[in-house]
């Protein structure tokens, strides 16, 4: 048993914390006490006062409480003293564990995916996240509804939506959280339809996309705020981004790219909320280039590492050239001391695939710009084009957007073999450019 005993600071609601650790069966490399700690920032991210924290061993899960039965009674006096509200059971329990805690604890009991959907319905700002939040929120409830619950048996007979005559109270619950689910579903795909929209707007723009992708809480709204100056919530707390947050800002090379930060991703995620949040990931998708930000100072970083590398290749299945670019920012290398700080340096400067850096300091970030400047290089396609040597702003944009490989003139017409990003080879090739210093109409198509 390992516990930890937190000091109170002001009026909040009182939680404990609970991390059931089984001993037996396969584990994903991380202590229970990591474990542990990653739960009370969950809970902390809600503004909850977390009073206790506790791991607690088990061979298995008991079908009644999760936990043993000697575990619940030595927790009623720890509830008592510290004057808890709230018990987060760090675990998925089943709605029939949840009501036999609840009765022998007097205390309301959430587990993880309760816990993780009050922080998403917290942070959720668009109107997709919104939708998205009620979507699983319902999802979550609809599988609470059980008969075990008294308060739910009642029966009444119905008038038109209020169920017909005998229906209980729980099949009206179940229906009506159905018809909402319905609705929900319908409008996300609204908005689904909406943000393609927009993605087919940007590749009009267009600019490569960057997407920050990783760990929640391992700095990537602040790597974002550092390359970009933007005004974006960078807290110190779990899910502080829930909806991508998009600007643009320009390589060293002159190259404008739009940066998206993402939301954060954390161990063990209920499959529910994966799928309800699949929308908002698919930014991701549409990224030239993917950075995946890690917090290289956590105790459980290979773990961490892991569970993002999992969420991109299996759940939202990341494309082999994306996912064969794409580049680790090894981040918060100010919190390692100078013999670990030296050696990731090290292995960074071995390996064009990572980047060691700090978005705090700023160390680094530099190199990890430099770095996907690089990446987008490397997606160029080269075109051989013909223009009227009279064209002189199309020759300057194409001077300034790509590469110039070579160029013949004669008396009427310049050649020129031309190395460009995808997106403005598109813009020349459609003969719909249009330049934002106002130099240029529309391009004529190369030929060959």
């Amino acid at each position: 048993m390992c516990g930890v005993l937190l000091d109170s600071k002001q009026k909040r609601s009182r939680a404990v914390v609970i991390h059931p650790a089984l001993k037996r069966g396969p584990g994903d490399g991380r202590l229970p006490e990591a474990r542990l700690e990653e739960a009370i920032g969950l809970a902390h991210a809600i503004d909850l006062d977390v009073v206790h924290g506790e791991v607690v061993p088990m061979p298995k899960p008991k079908p009644a409480t999760y936990i043993g039965s000697g575990a619940v009674e030595r927790m009623v006096p720890i509830l008592e003293n510290t004057e808890a509200e709230l018990v987060v059971m760090d675990c998925h329990v089943t709605p029939i564990q949840q009501r036999n805690l609840e009765k022998a604890w007097n205390v309301k009991v959430i587990d993880r995916t309760g816990l993780i959907l009050e922080i998403f319905g917290a942070r959720a700002r668009t109107r997709e996240g919104m939708l998205q939040v009620e979507l699983a929120h319902l999802n979550y409830q609809r599988s609470r509804l059980v008969r075990s619950w008294t308060h739910l048996e009642r029966q009444r007979g119905g008038f038109g939506f209020m169920g017909g005559p005998g229906e209980s109270q729980i099949e009206i619950d179940r229906r009506l959280i159905g018809d909402r689910i319905t609705r929900l579903r319908k409008e996300l795909e609204e908005v689904k339809r909406t943000r393609h929209l927009h993605r087919q707007a940007r590749k009009r723009v267009p600019y490569p996309i960057v997407a920050l992708v990783g760990y929640t809480n391992a700095g990537k709204s602040t790597l974002f705020n550092r390359v970009t100056s933007a005004d974006v919530l960078a807290q110190d707390q779990l899910f502080a981004t829930l909806d991508p947050t998009m600007r643009s800002l320009q390589l060293p090379s002159g190259r404008m790219i739009i940066l998206s930060d993402t939301v954060g991703f954390v161990s063990h995620l209920p499959h529910e909320l994966v799928a309800a949040f699949h929308a908002t990931l698919e930014e991701v998708l549409e990224a030239d280039v993917v950075v995946h930000v890690r917090d290289v100072a956590h105790p459980d970083t290979l773990a961490q590492k892991a569970d993002v590398e999992k969420v991109l290749k299996v759940e939202l299945g990341l494309e082999t050239e994306v996912e064969a670019g794409l580049i680790e920012a090894l981040n918060k290398i100010d919190l390692l001391d100078d013999d670990n700080r030296a050696a990731l340096q090290m292995e960074a400067a071995r390996d064009d695939r990572l980047v060691a850096l700090s978005a705090v300091t700023g160390q680094g970030t530099d190199t990890l710009l430099a770095l996907i400047d690089e990446r987008l290089s490397h997606s160029r396609i080269t075109l051989e084009i013909t223009l009227p040597i009279s064209d002189g702003a199309t020759i300057a944009w194409l001077y300034r957007k790509g590469e110039v490989l070579s160029r013949q003139d004669d008396d009427e017409a310049v050649t020129m073999l031309v190395r460009l990003d995808p997106a403005d080879a598109g813009r020349f090739q459609q003969g719909q450019q249009e330049d934002s210093d106002s130099e240029a109409g529309r391009y004529r198509r190369p030929r060959h």
